[in-house]
């Protein structure tokens, strides 16, 4: 028996459940066709907007906006809620979790991860006239990971192999191979110093979340 839900619709370049729309019409001038490669899966909800390009083996949740403009790379999982909007560059192999916003005009290069709630900004002043001419999102570098719920503002640069913490908010640059977190986020050690995640948890063998801090917080002031 398939593994696949009922009403799902395959092609050689793709399956795709109902309700999926590849080559949503766009009003911009200057917007070609979409260009989708091979071995996509695109669940109910998908948008696919014309005048972008897909590599190889795109994943979707359901409900996921792609808009136009946009150049994505193989094997890039965009998960449920989630959002590209016009004009982004994203690497191979990104993953973008549930519930996330990509503004317009954002760079993730390869091996990026974005947890759920991710919100990236692009307008310094919104409102200005001349901030909406000169709107652009962050650059974030291969490997770096954010975490949940981080919001993200414009310009910024997150260097390779950064580490975000939960909630925090990215107003200047990060250095690559740092751990960051706080509003605003401040590097606060290297990832290579982070301590070894096996000292920190113990077993929860009645729970359905197995593991838990071992010493059942935190800690006053303690750095992840």
């Amino acid at each position: 028996m398939s593994n696949e839900p009922a009403n799902t619709y395959e092609h050689e370049a793709l399956v795709a459940d109902q309700g999926v729309l590849v080559g949503y019409p766009v009003s911009r001038t200057g917007a070609g066709p979409l260009v989708l490669e091979a071995g996509a899966r695109l669940r109910s909800g998908t948008v696919l907007y014309d005048g972008s390009t897909i590599g190889q083996r795109l994943q979707t949740g359901h409900g996921v906006v792609i808009r136009e403009g946009c150049e994505i790379g193989e094997d890039v999982s965009v998960w449920s809620n989630s959002v590209i909007d016009y004009g982004c560059r994203i690497g191979n192999r990104v993953k973008i979790h549930c519930n996330c916003y990509v503004a317009q005009y954002s760079e993730f290069e390869d091996d990026v991860f974005l947890a759920p709630g991710v919100t990236i900004a692009n307008d310094l002043y919104p409102g200005n006239s001349r901030s909406a001419e000169l709107m652009a999102g962050p650059r974030i570098g291969a490997g770096a990971q954010i975490g949940v719920n981080v919001t993200i503002l414009p310009f910024v640069r997150i260097g390779a192999g950064a580490l975000i913490g939960a909630g925090s908010v990215v107003a200047r640059d990060i250095p690559a191979a740092v751990v960051a977190f706080g509003n605003p986020a401040v590097p606060r050690r290297s990832v290579a110093e982070l301590p070894d995640i096996d000292a920190r948890v113990v077993m929860d063998t009645m729970s359905a979340s197995p593991y838990q801090l071992a010493d059942g917080s935190a800690g006053k002031g303690a750095l992840p």
